[in-house]
């Protein structure tokens, strides 16, 4: 397993509250990867996707040795993670008045046995390139992605709608949360990729694929860059895993 990683603070914001966690030895056993895109408030965003990431992580490495490791296992150990998370974000919101309706995007990677067993909240994505196919494994939770799924716009109109940051859902607003949950054949040769909104809003699916097949060592860096040169209009996170 080789595992690259890379936040940015983009060009046009004052702080950066995109948060990630990597596992720190690729020998491990549970090999965990969480990516968050916090908003909201006073500094609300960044307390928020770092909050979430670290509790989500916490629970996940305290329960996972005493769960069995089958897939309905492994898939629930990763919802109560993102509840946790979630209570932890909302009931931390409630404390300060300037952290109120503070949220964040959640992604949680947990790889396994040759398998990719996913945990999804919000606009940021996991995708998937195996040989020449690139898939998007993640559906965005916003306002737009329903739109283009009910056929009002086009995936081309979403791109520059207007309303394309509002999210339907996203960890820490409300009491309860719904993730999305899936899990994936993770093969050698396989790679992942995870990012926040920074990337995606500026760098087209066709751009992400071409840099990180071009080299995948050097693809958080080079991806940053693009975005940047693009626009740079938010903070930029990109975490790419290969299974070497």
């Amino acid at each position: 397993m080789k595992v690259f990683a890379k936040t940015d603070l983009g060009k046009a914001r004052d702080m950066n509250e995109d948060f990630y966690y990597i596992t720190q030895s690729i020998n491990e056993e549970l090999q965990l990867y969480i990516l968050a895109d916090g908003m909201g408030g006073y500094n609300g965003g960044e307390i928020a996707s770092k909050l979430a990431t670290l509790s989500a992580k916490s629970y996940i490495e305290t329960n996972f040795s005493n769960i069995s490791h089958e897939k309905e296992s492994i898939l629930k150990l990763i919802e109560s993670s993102i509840e946790y998370a979630n209570m932890v974000v909302y009931e931390k919101a409630k404390e300060n008045v300037e952290l109120t309706n503070m949220g964040t995007t959640l992604e949680i990677c947990l790889i396994y046995n040759n398998k990719v067993f996913i945990g999804h909240i919000g606009d940021s994505r996991i995708y998937r390139i195996r040989k020449e196919f690139f898939r998007k494994l993640t559906r965005d939770h916003s306002y737009v992605e329903q739109l283009v799924t009910d056929g009002t716009i086009t995936k081309e109109e979403a791109r520059n709608h207007p309303k394309k940051n509002m999210l339907m859902k996203a960890v820490g607003c409300t009491p309860y949360v719904e993730p999305d949950l899936m899990v994936k054949g993770f093969i050698k040769e396989d790679i992942l990729l995870m990012c926040s909104d920074g990337l995606t809003n500026m760098v087209t699916e066709q751009e992400i694929y071409d840099i990180v097949k071009e080299n995948v060592t050097s693809s958080c860096e080079n991806l940053i860059k693009r975005a940047n040169e693009m626009g740079g209009y938010d903070n930029i996170t990109v975490v790419v895993i290969k299974n070497d």
